[in-house]
Formats: C-alpha cells, structure tokens, sequence
C-alpha cells in the first residue's frame, strides 16, 4: 500500500528506539563471518528485525518463526498496525501473541506486567490508565526472539514457534509480580463478545472471543482463542487470582477468587467493555515464565497447541529452534560475505527474513466457510496487488514447497467461495507458480486443471460483490475497459479506479492466457490473449503533461476519456485529494498517478515504447520521471519502471536508476524501508535489486541487472538443486547511489553453464534457477559499450514474445 511522502530515512534516526546494542551485535557477527568463514554461518544474526519499524513501515520485529502464526510483540498507542514502533513518545499497552505486518494487526489477549505495592484492588488494570513508556535505547529482537524493558525496570521477553510461545518476564528483586490480562481488547477495538476462564488448580488461563478485523471490510469478523499456562511446570506458584472489568466513566471492579467471565457485544455501541484476569504469584519471584498458546479454533486447541509446540521446552530450548528454522530459511541464499559491504549483508538477510514472516501458516486453524478444510491455509494473504509482483517470484526461485501451499490456500478459496481471493491480481501469482513448477505441480499437490477453473472463474464470472472476490469481469468484457460511472446492474462494489482496474485485470488475463497456454488450451489462450491487450483501450494519446504526449486515462461507458490530470495523486499532488480506497477517489487510479500507471504493461512494455513516441522519447520520459519527482518506491506500481531502460535497449541506464532507488530509499535503521513493506513487497524488492535480478510477474523471464555482491548461492532444496551467480569484475567502489566514473558496474556480457546469453538483458528461470549451475556475470567501466542489450530486448506480446513456454 502506498504512504506518500515516506522518504526520510534519516530524518527519523534520532528517535529511532532499538538498543544500539542490536546494530552492534549485527555488525560484529558480520565481521565475524569476514574474519572467520565458514560454510554454514548464522545468517540469523545478520538479520535486523526493525528494518521498517519507523517512517510507517508497519512491520511487527516480534518474535515469529518462517510464516508463524503466532507473533508475540508489545502494542503501543499511536499509529502502529503491526503493533510496535518506534516512537519513544508512545506507551506500551501491553504484550500479546498475535500480530500481522502492514495494515492487519491483531494485539488480542494482552497481558501488561504490574507492580502493585498495596495489594490486588489498588492494580491498575484500566487501559489508559495502566499505560507506561519503555526505557529508552533498551528494545532488542532478533529471529525468534523479542525483548522491551518497561520504565519501571519490568523486562517482557518471548520466543516462539508456529502457533505457540513463550513469555518471560523479569521483576525489581523484591517486588511482588501482578499481571493483568485483557479478554476484551485488541488493536482495532473490535470486541464482539467473549469468555475467560482462571482454572487456578492447573495455573491455566482460557480465553476466546470474536472480533472485527482492524483493515478491509468491516462486516466480517472472526473468532480467536488463547491459553496461557502461567506456573511454568509447577515452579511458579499463583498467590492471588481474580477478575477484573473498567470502563472509562468509573468503572474499576475486581473479583478476588473469581475465575469466570462470559460478556456479549455491546449493542448500542461505545468504548469496549474492558474486562480480564489479574493475578499474582506467591514467595516474589523475580523471573516468571508462561506458556501461550493461540487457536482460531478453540481455546482447548490453544491449550493443546502450546502442548505440542512447547510442552517442557525451557525458553532458550524454544529460541534455539526458533534460530535453526530461520537458518534453514535463510541459508537458501548465500553470499560472499567476506567481499560483500557490511550493510549489503544486513540488508540483504533483513529483507530474506521479512520475506518469510507472512504470510500466516494458520492451516489446521480454520474456520468459517474453511472450517475444516484438507487444504492448507493462510492466514493474511494481505492483498495480491502488493505481493505478486516480487514476493511470491523470490519464493519460486528458491520455495516450491511453501509456494505450493499457499497456491493451494488461493485455490481452495475458489473450492469455497467460488473465486480465489482478491484484492487484484491473485491471478498472477497462482500463473507464476504454474509457469516456474508445471512439472512438479502434481507431486507439490496442485491440480493444474483444477488452478485453471479457478482462473477462469475470476476472468469469466461476475461476483455479486467484487471487492473481495473475483473482477468485475462483466463491464470490463463488454466495454474492454472497466468504465468510469457505469451502469452495472449485476454487482456492487466500489466503483473508483477504472483506468488503473483495466490495466491490472489485462495482465491478469495474460496470466490466463500464459496457463491456458501451458494447458494447451487454443481457445482460451486465444480469447485471454486478445483480452489481455485491453490495456491499450485506456491509453489516452491526446493528453499531454509536461510536454510528453498519451497517457492512461479512465473512459466513460460512451467510450470518450473522462480526464485526469497526470500529476494527480502523484508525490507533487496530493494534498486533500482522495487517492486510495474512498468512494471519492475520482482520479481513476489506485494510490498512484497516470504518471506512474501509464508504465503497467509488464507484457507489453515494448508497445507502450511505440504509444510514448519511441526509443528516444520513451528514455526521455522515464529520465523526467525519476527528475521530476513522480517516481515513488514504496509503491508497487513503480516496482519495474527503473528497469524499463531495458525495453528501449538502454539497459546501462537502468543499473543507475536502481542504485539510487536502492540507497535513496532502503536502508539498516529502523526507518530504512520507504514506507509499508506490505508483506514485504518491498523485502523482496530490495532482495531483487541487490541480486541483480528483475522477475516478469506470470512469466520465467528473469530481467538482468547489477548485482550488489560479489557472488551468491541460491538453493532449491526441493529440486536439489544450486545455482551460483559470480560477478567478474565487481568492485565494492560500485555499491553506491552514484556509479564513480571509471568503475565497473555496467553488464558487459553473461554466460549460463559456460554458454553466452541469447541477451545480456534477460534470460530465463529454466535455463537457469530450475536447472541450477553456474551464471557468470561480467561487467565493465565502459558504460557505452554496455547500453544495449547485445542480443533481443525482454519479450513484450506485440513483438511476439511469450509465445513459447518451457
């Protein structure tokens, strides 16, 4: 999702709140690798869990295992969806186990640690009341594990596995520990009714109730339920235990020795009813440890979960796994780490590792119209927009496996639903996954026959509400472009967006269309192909901005172009103007400009050459793009448009454009990221960018750039197979935002197992990655000699690319 204006990663330093011990610890263990090698290094401790926690990047540094369900992390008043940031002037709320990176948080079920010097009903137990700031410089996380110290000197720690954890807390020696938990609460204020059970006996505490989601539609609603085993097998030992309920109007009640609450939703409205357990622990310990376990089942699932997952397991046993799986994920991209700049190393492994945080393996846990399911399933898909245009193409190179399960995940939504679900452009990432992994589809448990009804449900039929699900596929079919206020009588949904809608559900098509063709299926690959030019029905070439001439523009149902100005929505034009989601969003985009949208054409960039003037024009538009300041990299639409000197056979400039993009924009603070990292859309991004590398969504054309280290590795396990990609000539010198004169950085020439490249531009998965082997890539000073592509230009329809498949 886009945030305008997000670009100063420096401004945000000085408040940044991480313990300066984490970069410290980063640095040296880097430095370790350079001093000592080894051929299986810690990679988890190159990794900086609060890259994007500043400048609302929205990711969530708390401790997770590889697309864990659970996440435990502080919640913090102010703005913070992923529930921690930064900010050292916003209070803790609380500890909770369930959180989500970008605009979907949880923070249900917090527990806040206490100190109460005059006994259990003089506990603060009311939200805002019992609010506290952190120390300052003492937040610490890492994989798997995540610690804040209170200004009261209490410390909050905790590790993790999928669906499970655990807490530990650490009290001033003398103190008597107090805990209150919330049944009512969570980020969103959202409570729609719950139950808490104390069973003192056991030392276990139940809970599960029904909430609103904090983002997307707000009629839908779900159930989650926790368990929190608090005597830590018997060597902590409960004291007092009761409940609690508050409100803001004077409220403030407790039930010493009371062990139940079952609250409905409140329905006229108001603040939620706060309500939970408070509890103390007897002989004053000064460290206590608790079982959590989270379910969206039930609270004995929750129960048997943290069973399974912890059971006796100490806390370092459980940050141990923790450290090993995110090595196993971690270590399927290896790099030269001694040749390599330190903050390439961080930021490399840092993006590798917010790449496999979501989405949320919830399989098992389901419930609604995929109660019980045989599929595997994923919580918080997030939205395809954001993720299928780098996300899941990172995860083909090195993941069919987990990239399998979610496929499976987005079929099983048409199996319930009868189409997959949305939020644009799924289409594409199930086709990818197709075109990488056709011939192990079967082993990996898809149905490619199967995937292809589940395509052309969402290109053929009209959902009655296409927000969520499917297109609204009956306009666009009748028209060829989605129109600006049109008569639909057949579904609802927010009628915005027409312009940029059309261009994604074009290349939505081509994603059908390149299945179909997989399929050999002649008349839908013909139909979708011819669909998937619709692009071109929303090109406008009489408006002119700037001085450049045709853009893409939203159409009336009577086919004339109902204008907007190019600059609208664009970083220079924002203002009070609607942009994303509202109903008066009038500009026919989606957080982005014409400016920026007029590029989208990922399939058939080299007629988009042609519309702009040509080579030269087209150069010198991209040129004034970057120049004038509507170019913005934390938004996905602009993902491919610094490497679009490609198509105009200019790739050298396309090596330059990146490097700014990269340190213009990324960095090793918490403030490094652009803006949301919308599950790690720009994780892999940056991922892409440092590997020299660009994927075509839908497509096993891999577009080639500039590496930023030296050589790297990247495994397949699952096809056991390594491709190693060697840089000649590479010189750290490059690794700027600015190329010095006379350094090698520019792409003279590629060769795959020995053999030169058709084109030093691109080549493809298949040769590549799915065969494994040697890629070497040498590059040269000469910036002229290296500013064509020697050989074809990436494929584009109209020049017949595409029209073979491996």
């Amino acid at each position: 999702m886009l945030f305008f204006f997000a670009l100063g990663l420096l401004a945000s330093v000085a408040t940044a709140q991480p313990s300066p011990d984490v970069q410290a610890k980063i640095s040296q263990a880097i430095q370790d690798a350079i001093d000592s090698p080894t051929s299986n290094p810690n990679y988890a401790s190159f990794v900086n869990p609060f890259i994007g926690t500043d400048n609302e990047g929205d990711v969530c540094p708390g401790a997770s295992v590889p697309f864990g369900m659970a996440k435990f992390s502080t919640d913090m008043t102010g703005y913070a969806p992923a529930g921690y940031i930064t900010d050292p002037n916003e209070q803790i709320k609380g500890f909770s186990p369930l959180h989500d990176m970008a605009l979907g948080s949880y923070g249900n079920f917090e527990i806040m640690p206490l100190l109460c010097p005059d006994g259990f009903d003089t506990c603060i137990t009311h939200f805002a009341k019992r609010l506290r700031h952190r120390k300052n410089n003492t937040d610490v996380a890492s994989p798997g594990y995540f610690s804040l110290t209170l200004d009261n000197d209490l410390q909050m720690e905790a590790t993790a596995t999928r669906r499970a954890g655990l807490e530990r807390f650490t009290f001033p020696a003398g103190s008597k520990p107090y805990f209150v938990i919330d049944m009512a609460g969570d980020n969103a204020g959202t409570f729609a009714g719950g139950f808490m059970d104390i069973e003192p006996e056991n030392g276990r505490i139940k809970i599960g109730g029904h909430f609103g989601p904090s983002f997307g539609p707000s009629r839908f609603s779900y159930q989650v339920f926790a368990c929190y085993d608090v005597l830590d097998g018997g060597r902590q030992k409960l004291d007092e235990y009761g409940i609690w309920t508050a409100d803001d109007f004077g409220l403030d009640a407790k039930g010493l020795g009371q062990t139940h609450l079952n609250l409905s939703v409140n329905l006229i409205g108001g603040p939620i009813y706060q309500s939970g357990a408070l509890f103390s622990f007897a002989d004053d310990p000064e460290s206590l440890t608790f079982r959590v376990g989270v379910s969206f089942k039930s609270a004995d699932q929750a129960c048997a979960n943290a069973e399974e997952e912890v059971g006796d397991a100490t806390f370092d046993e459980v940050l141990g796994n923790a450290v090993d799986l995110w090595n196993e994920r971690l270590k399927k991209v290896e790099i030269d780490i001694p040749n390599t700049p330190q903050n390439i190393t961080e930021m490399l492994y840092s993006s590798l590792y917010r790449a496999s945080l979501t989405p949320n393996n919830a399989t098992g846990e389901t419930q609604g119209a995929f109660a019980d399911t045989s599929a595997f399933y994923f919580d918080s898909l997030y939205c395809s927009w954001d993720t299928f245009r780098t996300f899941f193409p990172l995860m083909s190179l090195h993941s069919p496996v987990e990239y399998a399960q979610i496929v499976d995940a987005y079929i099983d939504g048409w199996r319930k639903l009868g189409w997959m679900p949305e939020c644009s452009s799924g289409d594409n990432i199930v086709a990818h996954f197709a075109l990488a992994y056709h011939d192990q589809a079967k082993d990996l448990g898809i149905d490619l026959e199967e995937m292809f009804s589940a395509l052309l449900a969402d290109g053929d039929l009209n959902p009655p509400e296409w927000n969520t699900l499917g297109r609204q596929v009956n306009v666009y079919k009748q028209y060829g472009y989605v129109p600006f206020a049109v008569l639909d009588t057949m579904s609802t949904g927010r009628q915005t967006r027409e312009a940029s809608r059309t261009l994604e559900y074009a290349f939505e098509d081509f994603a059908i269309r390149q299945v179909a063709k997989l399929l050999n299926k002649t008349d839908e690959e013909d139909r979708y192909f011819n669909r998937s030019l619709f692009y071109r029905n929303v090109w406008d070439p009489t408006v002119v901005s700037d001085g450049f001439q045709g853009f893409m523009q939203k159409r009336f149902m009577n086919g004339s172009f109902a204008f907007t100005d190019p600059i609208n929505c664009s970083p220079n034009n924002v203002g009070s103007r609607s942009c994303s989601l509202e109903q008066d969003n009038v500009n026919g985009f989606y957080e982005s400009s014409s400016w920026e949208y007029s590029w989208f054409a990922p399939h058939d960039t080299a007629h988009l050459v042609e519309l702009m003037g040509g080579n030269s024009t087209f150069i010198d538009r991209l040129h004034h793009f970057f120049d004038a300041g509507y170019y913005l990299a934390g938004n996905e639409p602009s993902f491919q448009t610094p490497i679009g000197y490609h198509y105009a056979d200019q790739p050298a400039l396309s090596v330059d454009e990146v490097r700014k993009v990269v340190f213009q924009n990324f960095g090793i603070t918490a403030a490094g990221l652009p803006g949301n990292d919308d599950q790690a859309a720009m994780a892999s991004l940056l991922t892409f960018h440092l590997l020299g590398l660009y994927p075509v969504p839908s497509t096993t054309e891999l577009l080639i750039l500039s590496p930023f280290v030296p050589k790297y590795t990247i495994h397949n396990a699952y096809l056991n197979v390594s491709t190693t990609v060697t840089v000649v000539n590479y010189s750290r010198d490059s690794v700027q935002e600015i190329i010095p004169p006379g350094t090698p950085a520019y792409v003279a020439n590629v060769t795959v197992n020995g053999a030169p490249t058709e084109s030093r531009c691109h080549f493809d998965f298949y040769e590549t990655f799915k065969v494994g082997g040697d890629v070497v890539i040498t590059l040269t000073a000469d910036k002229d000699s290296a500013n064509s592509c020697a050989g074809s230009l990436p494929a584009s329809l109209s020049t017949g690319g595409f029209d073979e498949l491996r």
